[in-house]
Protein backbone atom coordinates (compact mmCIF):
# COMPACT_ATOMS: atom_id res chain seq x y z
CA UNK A 1 0.00 0.00 0.00
CA UNK A 2 1.30 3.44 -0.89
CA UNK A 3 0.79 6.69 1.01
CA UNK A 4 0.21 10.00 -0.76
CA UNK A 5 1.46 13.13 0.98
CA UNK A 6 0.83 16.74 0.15
CA UNK A 7 4.22 18.44 0.39
CA UNK A 8 5.50 22.03 0.46
CA UNK A 9 9.00 23.36 -0.15
CA UNK A 10 10.58 26.30 1.65
CA UNK A 11 9.69 28.51 -1.35
CA UNK A 12 5.96 27.82 -0.84
CA UNK A 13 5.42 25.44 -3.79
CA UNK A 14 2.85 22.73 -2.99
CA UNK A 15 2.90 19.31 -4.66
CA UNK A 16 1.99 15.68 -3.97
CA UNK A 17 4.13 12.54 -3.94
CA UNK A 18 3.68 8.85 -3.16
CA UNK A 19 5.72 6.85 -0.61
CA UNK A 20 5.90 3.18 0.34
CA UNK A 21 5.41 4.12 4.01
CA UNK A 22 5.55 7.06 6.40
CA UNK A 23 8.97 5.86 7.58
CA UNK A 24 10.22 5.92 3.96
CA UNK A 25 9.23 9.60 3.76
CA UNK A 26 11.06 10.27 7.06
CA UNK A 27 14.18 8.42 5.89
CA UNK A 28 14.27 10.34 2.62
CA UNK A 29 13.73 13.65 4.45
CA UNK A 30 16.67 13.01 6.79
CA UNK A 31 18.90 12.38 3.75
CA UNK A 32 17.58 15.42 1.81
CA UNK A 33 16.32 13.17 -0.99
CA UNK A 34 13.07 15.07 -1.62
CA UNK A 35 13.05 17.92 -4.07
CA UNK A 36 10.43 20.35 -5.28
CA UNK A 37 9.53 19.67 -8.93
CA UNK A 38 9.11 23.41 -9.53
CA UNK A 39 12.27 24.93 -8.01
CA UNK A 40 14.40 21.94 -6.99
CA UNK A 41 14.58 22.88 -3.30
CA UNK A 42 15.37 19.93 -1.03
CA UNK A 43 13.79 21.64 1.99
CA UNK A 44 10.44 19.85 1.81
CA UNK A 45 7.87 19.14 4.54
CA UNK A 46 4.48 17.45 4.79
CA UNK A 47 1.39 19.67 4.93
CA UNK A 48 -1.97 18.90 6.49
CA UNK A 49 -4.08 16.71 4.23
CA UNK A 50 -7.73 15.75 4.59
CA UNK A 51 -8.32 11.99 4.73
CA UNK A 52 -9.84 10.28 1.73
CA UNK A 53 -13.47 9.36 2.40
CA UNK A 54 -15.26 6.65 0.47
CA UNK A 55 -18.53 7.58 -1.20
CA UNK A 56 -19.48 3.99 -1.99
CA UNK A 57 -23.19 3.24 -1.50
CA UNK A 58 -24.04 1.53 1.77
CA UNK A 59 -25.74 -1.85 1.96
CA UNK A 60 -29.51 -1.62 2.37
CA UNK A 61 -30.95 -1.91 5.86
CA UNK A 62 -33.18 -4.86 6.78
CA UNK A 63 -36.24 -2.63 6.47
CA UNK A 64 -35.37 -1.87 2.84
CA UNK A 65 -34.42 -5.47 2.00
CA UNK A 66 -37.24 -7.75 3.25
CA UNK A 67 -36.02 -10.64 1.11
CA UNK A 68 -32.55 -10.64 2.72
CA UNK A 69 -31.08 -14.10 3.23
CA UNK A 70 -28.26 -13.05 5.55
CA UNK A 71 -28.63 -15.64 8.32
CA UNK A 72 -26.19 -13.70 10.52
CA UNK A 73 -28.45 -10.66 10.54
CA UNK A 74 -30.14 -10.07 13.95
CA UNK A 75 -33.49 -9.49 12.19
CA UNK A 76 -33.29 -13.00 10.71
CA UNK A 77 -32.73 -14.57 14.14
CA UNK A 78 -35.83 -13.12 15.76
Amino acid sequence: MMIKYKLQCDQGHVFEDWFASSSKFDDMSEKGEHSCPECGSSHVKKTIMAPSVSTAPQAPSCASAPMCSNMGCPAMQG
